[in-house]
């Protein structure tokens, strides 16, 4: 099925697809925006296979590209993509940016969370703490720093963290993989955590190599997320497509 005719069926097809969503359903309002973050070893064009599905069915939707040069910077880029919409929307976070998405989700304009694979600490939490209660992914042993910037290397990009991705397509995103500050995972913490008073959805990655998949697990249930779990790496915004550009549906209140 090309894009165009699975986009006019995605809409209809959007309650069969969340079967294995956990109980926790949320009514969610209706929003004609989508504010997507991404996280480290990245940058905004991971979300085009997400972003191709969304956008004939008429939404509005901005892929911040986050400097990556430190917590505060990442968090200031996002909330003037942010405070630009101009009605409800949804904010859609992948890996280390649910942590901009739990700073700047309280936003008047954000109507749902959506986590992809994210970190959700709780406000002032150490997430790295939290973390090292669960094993260590294999990709944290693939990051070397250099010049005080650090990055993955092509091998743990491609079986750590694009894992389940076509190798082609995993080849073409580690060649736009963005180096970030070194300090930024030592540094970045919480004040806020959105998701303790707005709607929230999450869809874990069950092959997921750099975040551990029980921690995300822990993560989703902790904030009462609709959850799904996706047979997936790290990139099922990627290589799952479809399931996550449904469960954005649902939280953009299109179920």
């Amino acid at each position: 099925m090309d894009r165009r005719t699975f986009s006019m069926s995605l809409a209809a097809g959007v309650a069969g697809s969340l079967l294995g969503a956990s109980n926790q359903a949320q009514a969610a309002v209706s929003a004609r925006r989508i504010v997507f973050l991404h996280g480290l070893f990245a940058d905004g064009s991971c979300w085009s296979e997400v972003i191709a599905r969304l956008q004939p069915l008429g939404f509005g939707i901005t892929s911040v590209q986050n400097p990556l040069r430190s917590f505060e910077d990442d968090v200031a880029t996002a909330r003037r993509a942010l405070r630009a919409q101009d009605g409800p929307t949804v904010l859609v976070a992948h890996s280390y940016s649910g942590m901009i998405a739990c700073q700047i989700g309280t936003d008047p304009n954000v109507s749902a969370l959506v986590f992809i694979a994210a970190r959700a600490p709780d406000a002032n939490e150490d997430y790295a703490a939290l973390a090292a209660k669960y094993p260590s992914p294999p990709a944290s042993a693939g990051v070397v720093t250099s010049d005080g910037f650090s990055q993955l290397t092509e091998r743990a990009f491609l079986a750590d963290f694009a894992n389940g991705v076509e190798p082609a397509e995993a080849r073409e995103l580690y060649a736009v993989q963005q180096p970030y500050a070194a300090t930024l995972t030592k540094t970045a913490k919480t004040t806020v955590a959105a998701w303790r008073s707005k709607p929230s959805w999450y869809a874990v990655s069950k092959q997921d190599r750099t975040i551990d998949p029980d921690l995300e697990r822990f993560m989703a249930a902790r904030m009462k997320a609709t959850t799904i779990e996706v047979d997936a790496g790290h990139l099922s915004l990627v290589s799952h497509a479809p399931e996550v550009a449904t469960l954005i549906l649902q939280a953009a209140g299109r179920s």
